[in-house]
């Protein structure tokens, strides 16, 4: 099947609130996907941020990001009233310490009205999710009584999960830990809503997943025997990538590493769950570093770069086994981008998950795989680029002159027209679905790039400009849509 869709993060959605919510600017991106004949709307991780910012470095894999319950939402349950709403905040780029310092005081007030009369759907959701709810819950609670400070910089029996350290905490910080089960309801009665209108509209929804979870993680702290540790919740070996030609140093990522031979001890236990979970959220779920599956980058810890580390095996086989067996076939898309072997290649073919084409890559002389359009196989799914590169208008502007030319002329096109022309490369070729950045669509520049690989600051900022998403731009890139036959119901 040939189908279209359109990357848009949500915190990138405009909105009064300092960053895109679940509401009203939700619903109509959704209308403005439908009105454009798409099929799938594309987003980045939904889980709760720290230091950095970054979607891929979440508290949780299960848990969502506060800063997304739309405060709107909130006044018409009744669980505030409209005089509690705080000033509004500047619409771009987003100030994520205005938010820390602004939404856990409003929050506090719409989760202590829900406690102070639990509803049914309330006490179902906490039943249904406490297999990593009461965890995240406690995780956070102690967090704040930290100051904040990182899982590792914990006192050793909080860290290490003593019991009586476990007991006396559970106790100490109830109501704290009460609050973050309910704004955790809070955000999944949003988000749930906001799908079902979606799927309504035969809108599909495309969640991220990163493939390792961050250093500071309730997932590390519950679980640290399903990862590389020291018995002490300290890291021994942390995820990266190899120096590349884009990286000379390569790239220290700092993830704690899985300990392969225990999650298959288990039988894949704790990424069934992750994997269900994904799929009753998500219509289809992109799982981010697929490679590290078949061979992962191995660094010691405590390395100032990814210079040291090595290639070592992962699950292989029968990890895709055990999550065909949980999710079935149909619901991944493997980003397969990066170094790639034959074993890697042999072993995205074997999941049957399609794989990524990134056309920007197809024109840069420094990516050693060829991404030309010509290569690509329908079982892929084509972008323009990803949040990982700059827009395309940005790259014709920063790329070396002589790949913009052969850019131009292997699409045929004047410089002027480069966009275009790589958006209806992109929507023309035989894979089988094709997204493409909204910012591409909108013809932005580096203002709008989302992220900039291996760098701190100004990252995962960008928020769409009110008034962009016009009925007469639906209108082009549904006619677009149309041409290339990846419209619903034509094929």
């Amino acid at each position: 099947m040939r189908a279209s869709g359109i990357l848009m993060p949500v915190f990138s959605l405009p909105g009064p609130w300092g960053i895109g919510t679940l509401g009203r600017e939700a619903y109509r991106f959704v209308d403005f996907l439908a009105d454009a004949r798409q099929s799938f709307w594309q987003i980045l991780p939904i889980g709760p941020t720290g230091y950095g910012d970054s979607p891929y470095q979440s508290f949780s894999a299960f848990a969502g990001n506060p800063y997304f319950i739309d405060l709107d939402l909130l006044v018409q349950d009744g669980l505030l009233t409209p005089d509690e709403l705080p000033p509004a905040l500047p619409v771009e780029p987003i100030q994520y310490g205005a938010l820390y310092t602004q939404r856990p005081a409003v929050l506090r007030l719409a989760a202590g009205r829900l406690l102070a009369s639990p509803t049914p759907a309330y006490r179902d959701f906490c039943r249904q999710q406490k297999g990593w709810l009461e965890d995240y819950a406690l995780f956070m609670a102690i967090k704040e009584e930290q100051g904040q400070a990182g899982l590792s910089q914990w006192p050793d029996p909080l860290r290490c999960r003593q019991p009586q350290a476990m007991a006396d905490a559970r106790e100490r910080l109830a109501c704290a830990c009460g609050y973050h089960r309910a704004v955790q309801y809070l955000f999944y009665k949003q988000w749930q809503a906001l799908k079902s209108y979606a799927n309504g509209k035969g809108i599909r929804l495309i969640g991220d997943i990163p493939i390792y979870v961050s250093p500071d993680s309730s997932d590390l702290w519950t679980r640290p025997e399903l990862f590389q540790t020291d018995g002490r919740m300290h890291l021994t070996r942390v995820a990266g990538c190899p120096p590349d030609s884009f990286a000379a140093d390569g790239q220290l990522w700092g993830n704690p590493l899985y300990d392969w031979p225990r999650h298959a001890a288990e039988d894949f236990a704790w990424w069934k769950q992750r994997m269900r979970h994904a799929t009753s959220i998500y219509d289809v779920v992109r799982i981010d570093h697929f490679r590290g599956f078949e061979s992962y980058f191995s660094i010691p810890a405590g390395s100032a770069t990814a210079q040291g580390g090595q290639w070592v095996q992962g699950p292989g086989q029968a990890f895709l086994d055990a999550m065909h067996q949980a999710v079935g076939r149909d619901a991944v898309i493997a980003e397969d981008l990066g170094y790639l072997t034959d074993q890697v290649k042999a072993l995205l073919a074997a999941s049957g998950c399609p794989g990524m084409k990134i056309m920007q890559f197809a024109f840069d002389s420094r990516e050693p795989g060829n991404y030309l359009p010509y290569t690509y196989t329908p079982n892929s799914v084509v972008y323009t680029g990803t949040h990982d590169n700059i827009t395309t208008e940005g790259w014709q502007q920063s790329a070396s002159p002589q790949d913009v030319a052969y850019a131009c002329r292997y699409l045929r096109c004047a410089p002027q027209d480069l966009t275009d022309a790589m958006i209806c490369a992109c929507l023309s070729s035989v894979s089988g679905l094709a997204v493409i950045p909204m910012a591409d669509w909108l013809h932005l520049g580096p203002e709008a790039r989302i992220n900039t690989p291996s760098t701190q600051g100004g990252n995962w900022q960008w928020r769409l400009s009110p008034g962009l998403l016009t009925p007469a731009l639906a209108g082009q890139i549904a006619a677009l849509t149309e041409l290339y036959g990846r419209a619903p119901g034509q094929n």
